[in-house]
Protein backbone atom coordinates (compact mmCIF):
# COMPACT_ATOMS: atom_id res chain seq x y z
CA UNK A 1 0.00 0.00 0.00
CA UNK A 2 3.17 2.51 0.41
CA UNK A 3 4.31 1.80 -2.65
CA UNK A 4 0.85 2.15 -4.39
CA UNK A 5 0.30 5.77 -2.41
CA UNK A 6 3.94 6.82 -3.13
CA UNK A 7 2.80 6.41 -6.80
CA UNK A 8 -0.07 8.05 -6.74
CA UNK A 9 1.70 11.15 -4.93
CA UNK A 10 4.36 11.07 -7.46
CA UNK A 11 2.44 10.70 -10.12
CA UNK A 12 0.65 13.85 -9.21
CA UNK A 13 3.25 16.18 -8.56
CA UNK A 14 4.37 15.24 -12.02
CA UNK A 15 1.32 16.01 -13.45
CA UNK A 16 1.78 19.36 -11.24
CA UNK A 17 4.88 20.52 -12.82
CA UNK A 18 3.15 20.07 -16.44
CA UNK A 19 0.58 21.80 -15.67
CA UNK A 20 2.92 24.59 -14.35
CA UNK A 21 5.12 24.61 -17.52
CA UNK A 22 2.31 24.71 -19.35
CA UNK A 23 0.65 27.58 -17.66
CA UNK A 24 4.17 29.36 -18.06
CA UNK A 25 4.13 28.88 -21.74
CA UNK A 26 0.74 30.22 -21.91
CA UNK A 27 1.28 33.56 -20.01
CA UNK A 28 1.25 36.83 -22.52
CA UNK A 29 4.29 38.09 -23.46
CA UNK A 30 3.85 41.91 -23.23
CA UNK A 31 3.22 42.86 -19.86
CA UNK A 32 3.51 46.31 -19.66
CA UNK A 33 -0.10 47.91 -19.86
CA UNK A 34 -2.18 45.89 -17.74
CA UNK A 35 -5.29 46.51 -19.18
CA UNK A 36 -4.38 45.42 -22.50
CA UNK A 37 -3.22 41.92 -20.91
CA UNK A 38 -6.82 41.87 -19.34
CA UNK A 39 -8.80 42.58 -22.43
CA UNK A 40 -6.67 40.37 -24.33
CA UNK A 41 -6.43 37.20 -22.67
CA UNK A 42 -10.08 36.07 -22.91
CA UNK A 43 -9.25 36.57 -26.81
CA UNK A 44 -6.07 34.81 -26.68
CA UNK A 45 -8.02 32.01 -24.62
CA UNK A 46 -10.40 31.90 -27.47
CA UNK A 47 -8.29 31.80 -30.57
CA UNK A 48 -6.10 29.15 -28.94
CA UNK A 49 -9.23 26.84 -28.51
CA UNK A 50 -10.11 27.58 -31.96
CA UNK A 51 -6.99 26.88 -33.48
CA UNK A 52 -6.08 23.41 -31.44
CA UNK A 53 -7.84 20.35 -33.38
CA UNK A 54 -10.83 18.97 -32.37
CA UNK A 55 -10.13 15.24 -31.03
CA UNK A 56 -12.31 13.50 -32.70
CA UNK A 57 -13.56 11.14 -29.26
CA UNK A 58 -15.12 12.83 -26.06
CA UNK A 59 -12.36 11.66 -24.03
CA UNK A 60 -9.85 13.88 -25.75
CA UNK A 61 -12.47 16.87 -25.80
CA UNK A 62 -12.93 16.45 -21.95
CA UNK A 63 -8.80 16.26 -21.40
CA UNK A 64 -8.32 19.27 -23.21
CA UNK A 65 -11.29 21.30 -21.37
CA UNK A 66 -9.87 19.76 -18.15
CA UNK A 67 -6.35 21.31 -19.20
CA UNK A 68 -7.42 24.71 -20.30
CA UNK A 69 -9.66 25.10 -17.20
CA UNK A 70 -6.58 24.13 -14.97
CA UNK A 71 -4.57 26.86 -16.93
CA UNK A 72 -6.77 29.52 -16.41
CA UNK A 73 -7.51 28.59 -12.75
CA UNK A 74 -3.68 29.15 -11.86
CA UNK A 75 -1.60 26.43 -11.52
CA UNK A 76 -0.83 27.44 -8.00
CA UNK A 77 -3.93 26.68 -6.23
CA UNK A 78 -5.25 24.53 -8.86
CA UNK A 79 -2.16 22.45 -8.12
CA UNK A 80 -2.94 22.31 -4.32
CA UNK A 81 -6.53 21.28 -5.50
CA UNK A 82 -5.43 18.45 -7.32
CA UNK A 83 -2.95 17.33 -4.70
CA UNK A 84 -5.65 17.12 -2.15
CA UNK A 85 -7.28 14.68 -4.39
CA UNK A 86 -4.56 12.25 -5.31
CA UNK A 87 -3.52 11.77 -1.20
CA UNK A 88 -7.48 11.90 -0.68
CA UNK A 89 -7.62 9.15 -3.37
CA UNK A 90 -4.81 7.25 -2.49
CA UNK A 91 -5.59 7.13 0.98
CA UNK A 92 -9.04 6.24 0.32
CA UNK A 93 -7.99 3.17 -2.84
CA UNK A 94 -6.13 1.69 0.33
CA UNK A 95 -8.46 1.89 2.62
CA UNK A 96 -11.06 0.25 0.27
CA UNK A 97 -8.79 -2.69 -0.47
CA UNK A 98 -7.97 -3.12 3.16
CA UNK A 99 -11.26 -3.47 3.96
CA UNK A 100 -12.40 -5.59 0.95
CA UNK A 101 -9.15 -8.34 1.94
CA UNK A 102 -10.50 -7.79 5.84
CA UNK A 103 -14.10 -9.02 4.66
CA UNK A 104 -14.53 -12.79 5.65
CA UNK A 105 -17.53 -15.50 5.22
CA UNK A 106 -17.91 -15.73 8.67
CA UNK A 107 -20.95 -18.63 8.31
CA UNK A 108 -18.40 -20.61 6.77
CA UNK A 109 -15.74 -19.78 9.98
CA UNK A 110 -18.15 -20.49 12.67
CA UNK A 111 -18.79 -24.17 10.62
CA UNK A 112 -15.46 -24.29 10.74
CA UNK A 113 -14.56 -23.45 14.03
CA UNK A 114 -17.63 -25.26 15.46
CA UNK A 115 -16.39 -28.46 14.00
CA UNK A 116 -12.44 -27.81 15.34
CA UNK A 117 -14.57 -27.71 18.41
CA UNK A 118 -16.21 -30.82 18.55
CA UNK A 119 -13.31 -33.12 17.16
CA UNK A 120 -9.66 -31.31 18.26
CA UNK A 121 -10.80 -29.05 20.99
CA UNK A 122 -10.07 -24.97 21.58
CA UNK A 123 -6.59 -26.04 20.00
CA UNK A 124 -7.78 -27.22 16.75
CA UNK A 125 -10.18 -24.04 16.90
CA UNK A 126 -6.93 -21.42 17.78
CA UNK A 127 -5.22 -23.46 14.17
CA UNK A 128 -8.50 -22.35 12.36
CA UNK A 129 -8.52 -19.14 13.43
CA UNK A 130 -4.41 -18.56 12.35
CA UNK A 131 -5.05 -19.92 8.71
CA UNK A 132 -7.99 -16.85 8.50
CA UNK A 133 -7.14 -13.68 7.63
CA UNK A 134 -9.18 -10.65 8.64
CA UNK A 135 -10.11 -8.87 11.72
CA UNK A 136 -13.36 -11.29 12.54
CA UNK A 137 -10.67 -14.71 12.90
CA UNK A 138 -7.92 -12.09 14.90
CA UNK A 139 -11.16 -11.66 17.33
CA UNK A 140 -12.02 -15.36 17.58
CA UNK A 141 -8.11 -16.09 18.16
CA UNK A 142 -8.07 -13.74 21.48
CA UNK A 143 -11.46 -15.56 22.99
CA UNK A 144 -10.56 -19.06 22.03
CA UNK A 145 -7.11 -17.94 23.75
CA UNK A 146 -8.49 -17.26 26.89
CA UNK A 147 -11.42 -19.91 26.99
CA UNK A 148 -9.53 -22.09 29.59
CA UNK A 149 -10.10 -19.22 31.68
CA UNK A 150 -14.03 -18.99 31.38
CA UNK A 151 -16.69 -18.40 28.90
CA UNK A 152 -16.95 -14.70 30.48
CA UNK A 153 -12.80 -14.36 30.66
CA UNK A 154 -13.42 -14.88 26.49
CA UNK A 155 -16.38 -12.79 25.99
CA UNK A 156 -14.15 -9.86 28.14
CA UNK A 157 -11.18 -10.52 25.91
CA UNK A 158 -13.58 -10.62 22.47
CA UNK A 159 -14.46 -6.38 23.15
CA UNK A 160 -11.39 -5.45 24.25
CA UNK A 161 -9.84 -7.19 20.95
CA UNK A 162 -13.00 -5.92 19.08
CA UNK A 163 -11.98 -2.15 20.03
CA UNK A 164 -8.73 -2.63 19.00
CA UNK A 165 -9.51 -4.17 15.31
CA UNK A 166 -12.36 -1.38 14.78
CA UNK A 167 -9.47 1.18 15.12
CA UNK A 168 -7.34 -0.63 12.28
CA UNK A 169 -10.69 -0.59 10.24
CA UNK A 170 -11.10 3.06 10.70
CA UNK A 171 -7.42 3.84 10.28
CA UNK A 172 -6.81 6.96 8.02
CA UNK A 173 -10.27 8.18 7.54
CA UNK A 174 -9.26 11.03 9.77
CA UNK A 175 -6.73 12.45 6.49
CA UNK A 176 -9.81 12.01 4.37
CA UNK A 177 -12.19 13.74 6.36
CA UNK A 178 -9.32 16.25 6.26
CA UNK A 179 -9.07 16.48 2.73
CA UNK A 180 -12.70 17.09 2.14
CA UNK A 181 -12.52 20.23 4.36
CA UNK A 182 -9.14 21.39 2.65
CA UNK A 183 -10.57 21.30 -0.59
CA UNK A 184 -13.07 23.97 -1.09
CA UNK A 185 -11.61 26.04 1.33
CA UNK A 186 -7.85 25.95 -1.39
CA UNK A 187 -10.65 26.89 -3.50
CA UNK A 188 -12.42 29.62 -1.98
CA UNK A 189 -9.18 31.18 -0.91
CA UNK A 190 -8.04 31.06 -5.08
CA UNK A 191 -11.41 32.41 -5.59
CA UNK A 192 -10.51 35.30 -3.14
CA UNK A 193 -7.24 36.30 -4.25
CA UNK A 194 -8.36 36.27 -7.65
CA UNK A 195 -11.22 38.76 -7.63
CA UNK A 196 -8.67 41.11 -5.40
CA UNK A 197 -6.45 40.84 -8.45
CA UNK A 198 -9.42 41.60 -10.73
CA UNK A 199 -10.12 44.55 -8.83
CA UNK A 200 -6.14 45.67 -8.97
CA UNK A 201 -6.49 45.64 -12.61
CA UNK A 202 -9.66 47.65 -12.36
CA UNK A 203 -8.05 49.97 -10.33
CA UNK A 204 -4.95 49.75 -12.78
CA UNK A 205 -6.75 50.25 -15.62
CA UNK A 206 -8.89 53.41 -14.59
CA UNK A 207 -12.33 52.28 -15.79
CA UNK A 208 -14.83 49.30 -15.27
CA UNK A 209 -15.14 46.99 -19.03
CA UNK A 210 -17.68 44.67 -18.71
CA UNK A 211 -15.26 42.12 -19.96
CA UNK A 212 -11.89 43.02 -17.58
CA UNK A 213 -14.55 42.27 -14.97
CA UNK A 214 -16.45 39.18 -15.84
CA UNK A 215 -12.94 37.70 -17.06
CA UNK A 216 -11.45 38.21 -13.42
CA UNK A 217 -14.23 37.13 -12.04
CA UNK A 218 -14.82 33.74 -14.12
CA UNK A 219 -11.14 32.80 -13.82
CA UNK A 220 -11.41 33.49 -10.11
CA UNK A 221 -14.14 31.06 -9.49
CA UNK A 222 -12.74 28.19 -11.31
CA UNK A 223 -10.85 27.45 -7.95
CA UNK A 224 -13.81 27.20 -5.91
CA UNK A 225 -15.74 25.03 -8.71
CA UNK A 226 -12.71 22.56 -8.74
CA UNK A 227 -12.45 22.46 -4.53
CA UNK A 228 -16.36 21.70 -4.47
CA UNK A 229 -15.41 18.45 -7.14
CA UNK A 230 -12.77 17.41 -5.66
CA UNK A 231 -14.74 17.42 -1.93
CA UNK A 232 -17.60 15.89 -3.70
CA UNK A 233 -15.47 12.81 -5.38
CA UNK A 234 -13.85 12.41 -1.55
CA UNK A 235 -17.03 12.65 0.03
CA UNK A 236 -18.75 9.62 -1.92
CA UNK A 237 -15.33 7.09 -1.24
CA UNK A 238 -15.66 8.05 2.48
CA UNK A 239 -19.48 7.41 2.11
CA UNK A 240 -18.92 4.21 1.00
CA UNK A 241 -15.62 3.54 3.38
CA UNK A 242 -18.11 3.88 6.28
CA UNK A 243 -20.89 1.90 4.92
CA UNK A 244 -17.98 -0.91 4.35
CA UNK A 245 -16.77 -0.86 8.14
CA UNK A 246 -20.50 -0.78 9.52
CA UNK A 247 -21.12 -4.42 7.90
CA UNK A 248 -17.89 -5.50 8.65
CA UNK A 249 -18.50 -4.06 12.60
CA UNK A 250 -21.75 -6.18 12.18
CA UNK A 251 -20.77 -9.30 11.02
CA UNK A 252 -18.02 -9.19 13.85
CA UNK A 253 -20.60 -8.77 16.49
CA UNK A 254 -22.97 -11.49 15.07
CA UNK A 255 -20.05 -13.79 14.90
CA UNK A 256 -19.11 -12.95 18.14
CA UNK A 257 -22.05 -13.55 19.75
CA UNK A 258 -22.43 -16.90 17.87
CA UNK A 259 -18.82 -18.21 19.24
CA UNK A 260 -19.84 -17.39 22.68
CA UNK A 261 -22.49 -19.54 22.33
CA UNK A 262 -20.32 -22.46 20.98
CA UNK A 263 -17.82 -22.03 23.71
CA UNK A 264 -20.87 -21.94 26.07
CA UNK A 265 -22.47 -25.68 24.74
CA UNK A 266 -18.44 -26.97 24.70
CA UNK A 267 -18.54 -26.14 28.75
CA UNK A 268 -21.69 -28.17 29.08
CA UNK A 269 -20.68 -30.81 27.14
CA UNK A 270 -17.62 -30.81 29.41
Amino acid sequence: MKKLFAFVAVFGMLFIGASVNAFAQDEPQDTTAVEQVAEETPAMAEAEMEAEPVDESEGGELHKQIKIKFVEGGAQFMGAVLLTLILGLAIAIERIIYLNLATTNTDKLLKKIEDALENGGVEAAKDVCRNTRGPVASIFYQGLDRAEEGVEMAEKSIISYGGVQMGLLEKNLSWISLFIAIAPMLGFMGTVIGMIEAFDNIEQAGNVSAGLVAGGIKIALITTVSGLIVAVILQVFYNTILSKIDSLTNQMEDASISLIDMLVKQNLKK
